[in-house]
């Protein structure tokens, strides 16, 4: 089944029923090593990220911090 998200502002269309935030993390490929994550505008910390799961009409924020002076 698809589902359909928005993702970052973005409408995406997933090839899954349901995964988990850190499964989803890996399927769009984000490897930045800091991540703030929001699941319908919930904070999600990272040890929670494998709990928390992605269902269709969710809005999902996956934002990468970077650090400089």
């Amino acid at each position: 089944m698809t589902m359909q998200i928005t993702l970052n502002n973005r409408t995406e269309l997933i090839d899954f029923d349901e995964l988990s935030l850190n499964q989803l993390i890996a399927y769009k490929n984000f490897t930045f090593k800091f991540l703030v994550t929001k699941v319908n505008h919930q904070l999600v910390k990272k040890d929670e990220r494998d709990q928390v799961f992605v269902k269709d009409g969710d809005h999902v924020e996956v934002l990468h911090l970077i650090s400089g002076g």
